[in-house]
């Protein structure tokens, strides 16, 4: 009989399925105690990175350092636990006139996870990265001491830490600065593009909006690649909010969140569906151009809108795919990971383009080059690996590189801007994969 803290885990992608061990503290002691008890240890947040990062031999999870330790209203710095999940920094800071200056498309992470993948937005080329607003944090070494990593004070453990993906230590708590804003709504803009050339021009020509995103049709060939909607925001000041919602500017209404009751069958996602859901979703926007004001939780965070959405894509499971290419070879680089896709028939439901700005050197970890971007998920299946494979060729072509947080595939050459990380104590699955694959 196996003890019960040996238990099957994965991540939000549910590939690659493993056994192994996993245990949850709160109290520092405990936490050394399994640091110094263990050969290998990785952290985990919430589970919700897509690949290996956060699997290994012995896993410590931060579910339980879920505390709130401070908040400084009057300057908009909060101070909380590793675990703490955004969705509950975002629950107290919106009421007090707050947001997050940077977050991924979901809220369910958690903040030690968003500091090791230091996690983008929509607003990379205008705001940066996670990294940018954290004034510090508290990092468990290798022999169990815990040291505060700043800019000023240990600041090699810091920008090593910061995207590191967890190899330098277990973040415990951090502090980190938040913005203002008068309301929880967003003033977006949504337009429709027919093809590359236009989605490209648009970006351009959006570079002084605060958030832009485009979702795009992958299955696409010939002049009709690159079909895709621009969808551009900035928070919404009071003046702006039509009155149905100026009456609680920062409060949002408890919405119904339906959930994936069981995992689909396999032959549910396949081309022709793909193509047909992609199809529906560039024709239900009806106008070229639509501008509407919608709450932050639509705009940022759709998919969060359905539980266990994952489940879709069948207990075979999915990865995602994420990649950027320099500015330079931006469309050229795209148009051929697109034909790629189109060709293999390996279509994504959820395709997502995005412009980063320059990337901050200090940050050497940060996945982030200034470029585009690329994040689309795959049904795990017989024909995956080779795709991933092709794909893989075409960035190193065009002097790119992959996002670890999202990667459970990927070969060693686009993931080795991984600097100062070596440690015979924090080891994750996909940190040895690379290694085996060097």
């Amino acid at each position: 009989m196996k003890p019960n803290f040996i238990q099957k885990v994965t991540n939000w992608g549910n590939f690659p399925i493993v056994e192994k061990e996993m245990k949850s503290e709160d109290n520092f002691r405990k936490i050394k105690e399994f640091v110094q008890n263990h050969n290998e240890v990785i952290a985990r947040g919430n589970g919700r990175c897509y690949g290996d990062a956060s699997l290994g031999e012995s896993i410590f999870s931060t579910k339980k350092l879920n505390k709130f330790i401070s908040f400084d209203r009057l300057n908009g710095i909060l101070e909380c636990e590793s675990g703490v999940l955004l969705s509950d920094v975002l629950e107290i800071s919106v009421p007090q006139g707050y947001f997050l200056y940077v977050t991924p498309g979901t809220k369910f992470i958690s903040v030690g996870g968003a500091i090791a993948s230091d996690v983008h937005g929509k607003n990379h080329h205008s705001e940066g990265c996670f990294s940018e607003y954290v004034i510090d944090f508290k990092l468990m070494t290798e022999n169990g001491d815990i040291i505060t990593c700043s800019r000023e004070e240990n600041s090699e453990k810091f920008y090593a830490t910061i995207g590191g993906m967890g190899l330098t230590g277990i973040i415990l708590s951090a502090r980190f600065k938040l913005k203002n804003i008068e309301t929880a709504y967003i003033r977006q803009e949504s337009i429709k593009a027919e093809n590359l050339d236009e989605i490209f021009r648009l970006f351009e020509e959006s570079e002084s909006w605060t958030y832009t995103v485009a979702w795009i049709d992958c299955l696409q060939k010939g002049k009709d690649i690159g079909k895709s909607i621009l969808m551009r925001g900035e928070h919404a000041f009071a003046h702006e909010l039509p009155t149905k919602f100026s009456k609680n500017p920062l409060r949002l209404k408890k919405k119904f969140s339906p959930t994936v009751p069981f995992y689909f069958p396999g032959f549910v996602l396949n081309a022709l569906t793909v193509r047909l859901f992609n199809l529906l979703y560039y024709k239900k926007q009806t106008k070229k151009e639509l501008k509407n004001i919608i709450d932050y939780e639509t705009y940022f965070y759709p998919l969060d809108a359905i539980n266990d959405w994952n489940k879709i894509y069948g207990k075979s499971g999915f990865i995602q795919y994420q990649m950027v290419i320099p500015k330079e070879n931006g469309k050229e680089g795209m148009r051929k990971i697109l034909e790629t896709i189109a060709n293999s028939g390996n279509g994504s439901f959820l395709a997502v383009l995005k412009l980063f700005g320059k990337n901050n050197p200090e940050a050497y970890n940060s996945f982030p080059i200034e470029g585009y971007t690329l994040a689309l998920d795959f049904k795990v299946n017989s024909k995956l690996k080779k795709l991933v494979e092709q794909l893989d060729q075409t960035v190193q072509e065009f002097g790119g590189r992959i996002y670890l947080t999202k990667d459970s595939m990927s070969k060693s050459s686009l993931t080795d801007y991984l600097k100062n990380v070596e440690s015979s104590k924090f080891v994750s699955l996909q940190h040895k994969r690379i290694l085996n694959n060097k």
